[in-house]
């Protein structure tokens, strides 16, 4: 019988210690898998998932909010999850550069993290690396992802409060959010509200929330380019954090199963499964589904 792995103490005020962590996590380094046993968690740090389709200025909003929360001498992490590329498997790293103005900031920590292939653009990456960081005893954690696929949906069952942030033009969204998303989301943002049509927008969208579930579900409204309501998402955060959450085992399932999801595909090497299909597929006869069967037996 194994022992049980050492505690493992982090501190947030050593981001050199954190960003090491992090390093061994992401990349599956050696002591990996005891880092992650040994965490030891001091304190109930809040997730704050904040998702919406491209385009709905949710990199701009992330950035007013970390300032807000620095200001008032809290220490927030930041997870910033990229698009991965389908050729070279990386991050795009374009949330590091609009982030920028905050990498010196001694209370903020940043870091960007590829989908590494994620249909619904988070990994179990980021729920391991989420957890180091709430290990080291942040006051908030900022997850944003890249609004694309299930992502939203995907969010919820990883943070404790979660934000979907929407553009009045949003008008495709709205079928995604009559298909599931309203028992998702904590709060919506109609964000750039200085547009036409904002109004009518946030209010399609209560009626919407008021149909479709039960709990008051606010609309917030905000111009993340002026400034402008910004003060009342950060209150909403802080007193949605300071609230017990209902739905904790339900998070944690829903955690449990992408992090035992990935240790099943841990042993599928995606390059390898490219390069061999490029050789497999110009066979005469070739049958995708054979080829798993094979893959697989």
């Amino acid at each position: 019988m194994q022992g049980k792995s050492p505690h493992i103490v982090l501190d947030c005020a050593d981001f050199r210690s954190v960003a090491r962590a992090l390093t061994v996590v992401e990349n599956d380094l050696a002591g990996a898998d005891d880092l992650l046993k040994g965490l030891v968690f001091n304190k109930d740090t809040p997730i704050i998932g904040i998702t919406g389709p491209p385009g709905a200025g949710k990199s701009t909003l992330v950035n007013l909010l970390i300032g807000k929360l620095a200001a008032d001498n809290k220490k927030v992490a930041v997870l910033a999850i990229d698009p991965t590329s389908p050729f070279n498997f990386g991050s795009l790293l374009g949330d590091r550069i609009r982030m920028a103005p905050h990498f010196n900031h001694p209370d903020v920590f940043i870091r960007s993290l590829a989908t590494r292939g994620s249909l619904g653009g988070l990994s179990a990456k980021t729920i391991e690396m989420s957890d180091v960081l709430r290990a080291a005893g942040f006051d908030y954690i900022l997850i944003e992802t890249v609004g694309v696929g299930q992502s939203e949906v995907e969010i919820a069952g990883l943070a404790d409060v979660t934000l979907l942030v929407l553009v009045p033009e949003s008008g495709d969204e709205i079928q995604n959010i009559k298909s599931g998303l309203m028992e998702i989301a904590d709060a919506f943002i109609v964000n750039k509200a200085d547009r036409a049509d904002a109004d009518l927008f946030a209010n399609n969208l209560k009626k919407i929330i008021n149909q479709n579930t039960e709990a008051d579900t606010p609309v917030f409204k905000s111009v993340a380019s002026k400034g402008e309501g910004i003060d009342e998402i950060i209150d909403f955060i802080k007193a949605s954090s300071n609230q017990k959450n209902a739905r904790k085992a339900l998070l944690l399932s829903e955690k449990a199963y992408k992090l035992i999801q990935n240790k099943r595909m841990a042993n599928l090497d995606k390059r390898k499964l490219q390069q061999d299909l490029a050789v497999a597929m110009i066979a005469p006869g070739f049958n995708l589904y054979s080829f798993l069967d094979h893959l697989f037996s």
